[in-house]
């Protein structure tokens, strides 16, 4: 018996605050919204932590946490991988 593959989309990303950080993000399952295409439900790892499920507000450029906190994207963030990675397949 074979298990299904599994893959998830990556990218390495180069930060510099003050000190030069190297990251990487995973996407390692997402869903778009029926009701709002610009809202995308995704779990993430960041450095290989893993994230829970949340809904990315393309639209608004806010990721709403689980408890319905809302924070803005930051640059090179998993919301700005996430709609910049699905607005260009789109098109």
């Amino acid at each position: 018996m074979t298990l299904p593959a599994s893959a998830s989309v990556c990218k390495n990303y180069d930060v510099y605050d003050g000190v030069r950080l190297h990251h990487q993000i995973c996407i390692l399952s997402i869903n778009r919204s029926a009701k709002n295409y610009w809202e995308y439900r995704a779990a993430v790892s960041v450095d290989g932590i893993k994230t829970p499920i949340e809904v990315y507000n393309c639209r608004e450029r806010v990721k709403v946490q689980q408890d319905g906190t809302l924070l803005p994207f930051g640059q090179k963030s998993p919301g700005e991988m996430i709609c910049s990675f699905f607005n260009s397949s789109r098109q």
